[in-house]
């Protein structure tokens, strides 16, 4: 696969409120990718690997110029990674999977982790659903320039799902449940442990 990208620098980007800049220019990228997928007879078993490169040109990005945040094109950079995945069904009702990514970038880029991995499992049987997964993100950049801060962090997650009749489902699902403390953006910070219920109507 091979894609080409064009991005115009937002209003807000340029014009609205601190950190924003009037002189940003356009982002370009050109990407190219390779895919592999097979699944084993039976298809109990199966798997995949892609390998990536990306070239960009003018980036743009929030950094800390002089103590405070300014947009600003980051100029020329490649990226370039690997990603892998997997499943395994174990029986009728249970199903394992995975994947993981690996990338590298010449030069850092906010909120994109140089490592990213999950494994999950579901299971279902007759009207009850349920599903966990861990997710780790590893050297995820929160600032870059003068100081610079990566994240390191785990997420665990897990929804269960019971179909009450065709047409109605109820569901509790728990995000980040061993409550990790973690940024995305620096300075707002995602939510601990957090859990919901609900209810799913198919008419």
């Amino acid at each position: 696969m091979v894609s080409k990208g064009f991005r115009n620098p937002t209003i807000r980007e340029m014009y609205m409120f601190r950190p924003a800049n009037a002189e940003l220019k356009p982002e370009r990228m050109m990407n190219y990718e390779l895919s592999f997928k097979q699944y084993l007879p039976g298809e109990r078993l199966w798997y995949g690997a892609s390998v990536f490169y990306l070239k960009a040109e003018n980036l743009i990005a929030t950094v800390m110029q002089n103590g405070r945040p300014l947009n600003i094109n980051t100029g020329a950079t490649e990226h370039s990674g690997v990603e892998l995945e997997g499943g395994y069904k174990v029986n009728p009702s249970i199903s394992l999977h995975f994947n993981y990514s690996y990338l590298h970038m010449s030069v850092p880029q906010l909120a994109a982790p140089e490592h990213k991995a999950y494994l999950g499992a579901d299971y279902k049987k007759h009207r009850l659903s349920l599903s966990v997964g861990l997710q780790y993100i590893g050297n995820l950049y929160t600032i870059q320039g003068d100081n610079a801060r990566k994240e390191n962090f785990a997420l665990f997650n897990a929804t269960a799902k019971y179909q009450l009749v065709r047409q109605l489902a109820v569901f509790v699902k728990g995000d980040n449940l061993l409550a990790r403390q973690y940024e995305i953006n620096a300075g707002f910070p995602m939510p601990k442990a957090t859990v919901m219920a609900g209810v799913d109507i198919n008419l």
